[in-house]
This record gives structure tokens, C-alpha cells and sequence, in this order.
């Protein structure tokens, strides 16, 4: 007779799913930002912000390379909320049309909090270079969404030079107006503020379609 071998109970803690894991991703981001902003990137440490974040410092290097990376899930939420509603473009409307009904900007469905921090980062992407090397590369990613909308639309290859100039145009035009939309917002983000952003991009996607 054969002993058949029980399965022995798992010790230790649950895994963490995905889910956890980016929640957790962006909370410590958040405490980054605040510490970024209060004292600079130079003299903010990881411990510091693991401490802030009420992680061990491994959990925190685990998520995170380094130090200036921690801005990037909360960049990646603003890149997302553009790409989303690009892909989400009627094909009978303007794509200037489309982002004045769709678009929210900076953030779908973002809380105040997360719309200033985002801004505080882009402000601090102006003169932190490691800052702004993170930031760029997100911009890149929402430069190559674009891309693929434009190609789909227009029935060319997605590396087509047509395609690639509108695309680096018209990310161009987002990042100028997140940069300007950030140093207005210095002193306090209203939603005077937010909606003139999305107007701005509106217009000059417009004129920039004239002259392309």
C-alpha cells in the first residue's frame, strides 16, 4: 500500500500580486516626489523614502533601480491617460475634436493629490537631469502610441517618415504644454488651469495640422 505524501501548509506571507505590487509601486512614488520636492534629489536617500513609504529598504530597491525611478509610475499614469483615450479615437471625428470631448487632462480620473505630484515632477524634471532622462523616455512611449494610431489611420507603416514626423510633432506639442501647464501651476493646480491645458494642446494640434 502506497503512503500518500500530505501537502505541507506554506509559511511565510501571501504573494503579492500585480495588482499590490503597481498599488504599492505608486505609493511609494508618491512619498518620493513629496521628498523630492521638499529637499531636492541630491539629498533624498532611498531609505528616506522607504521609511516615508512604510517599506523595508529591500522591498524598495527591489521596485526600484534607483532613486530617481521612482517618478516613473506616476509619469506612466499621465503617458496611460493620453495613450487611452488616442486609442479610444472615433475614426469620424478630429483627433482635436476627440481630445476636447475625451481627454482629461493630465490624469484619468485622477485625485488632486496625484495631479500635483505629477506636476511637481515635471517642474523638477526642468533642472534634475536623472529626472528628466525618466521623463523623456515616458514621452517617447507616448510618441510611439501616437505613431500607431497615425499609421492605422492613414494606411501607411508605422515606420513610414510621414507617420514618424507627425508623431514627434505632435508629442512635441504635449510635452511643451505639460511644461507650461506645470510652471503655471506652481503656486496650485485649479481646474481653470487643467482645462486651459487641454485647450492649448486642442490649438496647437490644430495649427500644427494646418501646417503639416
Amino acid at each position: 500500500m502506497t503512503d500518500v505524501a500530505t501537502e505541507k501548509p506554506r509559511r511565510g506571507r501571501p504573494p503579492v500580486s500585480d495588482e499590490q505590487r503597481q498599488r504599492q509601486r505608486l505609493d511609494i512614488s508618491r512619498h518620493a516626489v513629496r521628498l523630492f520636492a521638499d529637499q531636492g534629489v541630491a539629498a533624498t536617500s532611498g531609505e528616506q523614502i522607504a521609511q516615508a513609504a512604510g517599506v523595508s529598504e529591500r522591498t524598495f530597491w527591489r521596485y526600484f533601480p534607483h532613486k530617481e525611478s521612482c517618478v516613473e509610475p506616476l509619469l506612466t499614469k499621465m503617458v496611460d491617460a493620453f495613450c487611452g483615450v488616442l486609442h479610444d479615437w472615433p475614426r469620424e471625428l478630429e483627433l482635436i475634436d476627440h481630445l476636447r470631448e475625451a481627454y482629461s487632462p493630465l490624469l484619468d480620473a485622477a485625485t488632486d493629490e496625484d495631479i500635483e505630484a505629477v506636476l511637481a515632477v515635471v517642474r523638477l524634471t526642468h533642472g534634475e537631469r536623472a529626472l528628466r532622462a525618466a521623463y523623456l523616455m515616458l514621452r517617447e512611449r507616448a510618441e510611439n502610441a501616437l505613431g500607431e494610431v497615425l499609421a492605422e489611420r492613414a494606411g501607411l507603416a508605422r515606420d513610414a517618415i510621414e507617420v514618424r514626423v507627425q508623431a514627434a510633432a505632435m508629442s512635441a506639442v504635449l510635452k511643451i504644454a505639460t511644461d507650461d501647464v506645470a510652471t503655471a501651476a506652481a503656486d496650485g493646480v485649479t481646474r481653470e488651469t487643467l482645462e486651459g491645458h487641454r485647450e492649448q494642446i486642442a490649438t496647437a494640434l490644430r495649427g500644427l495640422s494646418r501646417m503639416l
